[in-house]
């Protein structure tokens, strides 16, 4: 299937699912704190989306899964599930990943969140990670390829000693929450889809401190490293425009840090 180009009113509701999206992010750094369960992350998520923004949670309910948001803590990949059992202690590092769903647009992105002190390798993976993830969405515009998106991510992952997960990648988003095309992190300059103005879809390297090699659970979600070793990830949607790319999950605390990237 080709990628569904958007245009005039289906981009200002791109526009607002995606603001929604980046305010739950910032809303949750407030309780992240050691001790506080993933549940307790994912309720405050839920109820911020539906009682503070008059949104709905995107992914609940998606191939039947029943949470509002991913809570996926260091070794944990990504799909991770929250729970009453499982609580954030100092040191730790984990991923939050949400979609809010507003006038039947979706916007999707995820957030890296540390508590307390943590390890000096995990802050560079984290920081790295993001690199990719910056880096990548500077390089939209008309024109280029996915190949090229996807090489300027495995060059900075491999470049760092850090391996890229495969298996999962990003993808087309509009009215649907996975639309065509996929978007792989890894490949070759000048290959694949050309990108297109309207084009709208997600950016989300999944880079390991380790071996790429990943391990799915019996929950049919949660995956993880297969050498339980640190993973990380950032999410963004992102706009194809006339000369260049919106970050429609752009949020406030990154202005200085994707400069940086430049």
């Amino acid at each position: 299937m080709s990628p569904i180009i958007k245009t005039g009113d289906a981009i200002e509701k791109m526009r607002t699912a995606g603001a929604l999206t980046a305010k739950v992010l910032e809303a949750v750094n407030e309780i992240i704190k050691p001790g506080i369960s993933t549940m307790e992350i994912n309720n405050f998520c839920e109820d911020y989306i539906v009682n503070t923004l008059n949104a709905s949670p995107g992914s609940k309910g998606q191939y039947d899964y029943p949470y509002a948001i991913n809570t996926s803590l260091n070794h944990v990949i990504c799909h991770g599930l929250p729970s009453d059992k499982v609580r954030i202690k100092n040191g730790d590092i984990f991923n939050v990943d949400l979609t809010v769903l507003k006038d039947g647009y979706y916007g999707d992105s995820s957030k890296m969140f540390t508590v307390g002190d943590i390890k000096p390798f995990a802050k560079r993976l984290i920081e790295v990670t993001q690199e990719c993830l910056y880096t990548a969405i500077q390089r939209v515009k008309p024109g280029v390829t996915l190949g090229d998106i996807g090489c300027t991510i495995q060059e900075i992952a491999e470049n760092n000693k850090y391996s890229v997960v495969r298996e999962f990648c990003g993808h087309g988003i509009g009215s649907k929450m996975h639309e065509p095309p996929e978007v792989a992190h890894f490949g070759s300059p000048g290959q694949g889809l050309v990108l297109k103005e309207g084009m709208t879809f997600t950016i989300e390297p999944m880079i390991n401190l380790g071996k790429p090699a990943i391990r799915q659970h019996p929950d049919g979600w949660t995956v993880t490293t297969r050498d339980r070793r640190l993973s990380a990830q950032w999410e963004h949607t992102i706009l194809v425009t006339k000369t260049g790319y919106d970050i429609l999950t752009f949020r406030g605390d990154e202005a200085e840090l994707i400069s940086k990237c430049t």
